[in-house]
């Protein structure tokens, strides 16, 4: 969840779960002493540094880790004309960075946060009737650059209807992210 910017410190987002033994060892045994050993980072979910197109970001639940990275580092580039954030989660506390999120808001005349509480499961049918009206809001999607993380029904939803309005497969970068 860091930004790219700062190569000394990383950020990881990870979400406490029964049944998780990393997780339940991070939140209920790990020790300032103890190591960790990491992996990475890599991937291909990065920001496309040279446009400087409107910027579009939806985070589902820990989704919001990988779109908080690329967040800081459109800050830190100040080159997109607007950035808008959606983060969908479900009801149970998910927004779980929800006051930095709006204080980016007021911080940043370019920035807009919009928190989503998901009602239901995460199928392409609830995902479809929360996405909609999202994109309704920004009705030249296809003069914007679109980042996507989250669980599959997110990714694959918002694909398919991205693609139908016409958005370039160059402008939508997808990550799923299973918690």
């Amino acid at each position: 969840a860091s930004c790219p910017c700062d190569a000394r410190n990383l950020q990881f987002h990870i979400g406490r779960r029964a049944g998780d033994a990393f997780a339940e060892r991070v939140f209920e045994g790990l020790t300032a002493v103890d190591t960790v050993r990491v992996v990475g980072p890599c991937g291909a979910f990065v920001l496309d540094e040279e446009s400087n197109r409107p910027l579009v970001f939806i985070a589902g639940e820990e989704g919001f880790a990988p779109i908080k990275s690329l967040i800081e580092h459109a800050m830190a580039l100040d080159a997109a004309e607007t950035l808008h954030l959606y983060w969908i989660a479900t009801d149970n506390g998910g927004h779980y960075l929800d006051n930095l999120c709006r204080s980016w808001g007021d911080a940043l005349d370019n920035f807009a946060y919009t928190p989503v509480t998901l009602t239901g499961v995460w199928s392409p049918e609830v995902v479809e009737s929360v996405l909609r009206p999202m994109l309704a809001n920004h009705p030249r999607l296809d003069e914007h650059d679109i980042y996507v993380a989250g669980p599959a029904a997110l990714i694959h939803t918002t694909e398919w209807l991205l693609h139908e309005r016409g958005l370039p497969q160059s402008r939508l970068h997808l990550e799923a992210v299973t918690g």
